[in-house]
């Protein structure tokens, strides 16, 4: 018979998960409506969920402040995109050649992997930095989209994944029916690993969406700045910050964030379930 749960501890449950969903929405909300309100107004409250109507005056403010927030989510959605792409298509390649070949050095290059995870990019910022300008790629996106080739961290959330969730006997079957190994990897192996791409793919792509540092350092033409950059230059002198201004910066920024996360949520919750299935 099965045992009915107890009703003290479902409420405590529920309760907890609305405190936790009100903590993670509040954030945004008061960005939200503080992008509607002057900057007298979010200096003297900055945390009020009440609208005001000074939304097109900080739209204004954009023009005095050589603000394009078109040409900046299109670049920020150019490098994001593309880079997200790389990372998710080459990560799960990698992966795969880590899981289903047997090769003498597999277990060093994987250590190797690691090891390379462990390392900040700041630590790596001056040799990069010369390393784009001697290849004439300061002032241009493909700076900041084909280093996303290479993504440590990718590889080892989609090595994990794929050892119990990709089972060798299709990988094996395909060969013996004369399939490529390049055809197994994308007509088979892809599809398994649809959940752990659609979730990487979201941290790939809010992580190059948000961006700051490395852009700041190889962008300094106006046309090619992101929205991160162009949010930054908001900031004003030292007399005057237009906070509303700022806000409705970082509001239209996270925007196709939220498009992204829901789109592929469905997918994480599918490779969740998956988990526990085979957990």
């Amino acid at each position: 018979m099965k045992k009915r749960a107890n009703p003290i501890l479902m409420a405590v449950i529920y309760i907890t998960c609305i405190i936790l969903t009100i903590l993670s929405i509040y954030p945004f909300l008061v960005m939200f409506v503080n992008a509607t309100r002057n900057s007298a107004q979010v200096q003297s409250n900055p945390i009020s969920l009440i609208p005001s109507k000074y939304l097109f005056y900080n739209l204004k403010v954009f023009e005095g402040k050589s603000f394009d927030p078109m040409k900046g989510l299109m670049n920020s959605f150019v490098i994001s995109a593309s880079s997200t792409i790389l990372t998710i298509y080459f990560s799960t390649l990698t992966a795969f050649a880590i899981v289903a070949y047997n090769w003498k050095l597999r277990n060093a290059f994987y250590t190797f992997i690691l090891a390379v995870m462990m390392l900040p990019a700041q630590v790596t910022a001056i040799g990069f930095y010369q390393l784009m300008y001697k290849l004439g790629l300061t002032n241009n996106l493909l700076a900041l989209i084909l280093p996303a080739i290479a993504a440590p961290a990718t590889v080892f959330f989609m090595r994990q994944f794929m050892i119990p969730a990709l089972p060798m006997e299709i990988v094996q079957s395909a060969r013996v029916d004369g399939a490529g190994e390049f055809r197994t990897f994308n007509q088979i192996v892809l599809p398994i690993m649809k959940p752990a791409m659609a979730t990487q793919a979201i941290f790939s792509f809010v992580a190059s969406w948000n961006n700051l540092f490395m852009p700041s350092i190889l962008l300094t033409d106006t046309d090619k700045y992101t929205m991160p950059v162009m949010v930054s230059l908001l900031k004003g002198d030292i007399y005057k910050t237009e906070f509303g201004t700022v806000y409705l910066g970082l509001a239209i920024t996270v925007l196709p964030l939220f498009i992204i996360y829901f789109l592929l949520s469905k997918y994480i919750i599918a490779g969740v379930a998956l988990g526990g299935v085979k957990g």
